[in-house]
């Protein structure tokens, strides 16, 4: 089991997985597929580490409605992330059913890699 980070007062956490250490490539890889798999509909999304509770964040090109492509939604999520260093990078997974969110996580937080 992964060690889990005690949470500081003085930090403020974005979402469930912010309790656990950075994404490595493969747990990423594997949060894609199972999106792929339960049919949500990939967009990528990015802000300011001050502005990132605030309900507005930066669309990252249009959502990759049907997209299928483990590789493709990956490659997207690392070119936001070298595009805007400085800034959280997070994935959603958009339910064409409920038409709402299914999964939403911050990949990459500022300063990362």
């Amino acid at each position: 089991m992964p060690e889990i980070n005690a949470y500081k007062t003085t930090e403020r956490r974005g979402e469930t997985f912010s309790y656990l250490p950075p994404f490595t490539p493969e747990r990423m890889r594997r949060q894609v597929s199972y999106m792929i798999s339960e049919g949500l509909n990939p967009a990528i999304e990015h802000s300011e580490p001050e502005r990132a509770f605030s309900s507005f964040w930066y669309l990252w090109k249009l959502p990759f409605f049907g997209e299928r492509s483990e590789e493709r939604i990956l490659a997207e999520l690392e070119a936001c992330h070298r595009a805007n260093p400085g800034h959280h990078v997070r994935l959603l997974g958009y339910d064409n059913y409920t038409q709402s969110q299914g999964l939403a996580f911050i990949v990459y937080r500022a300063g990362s890699r």
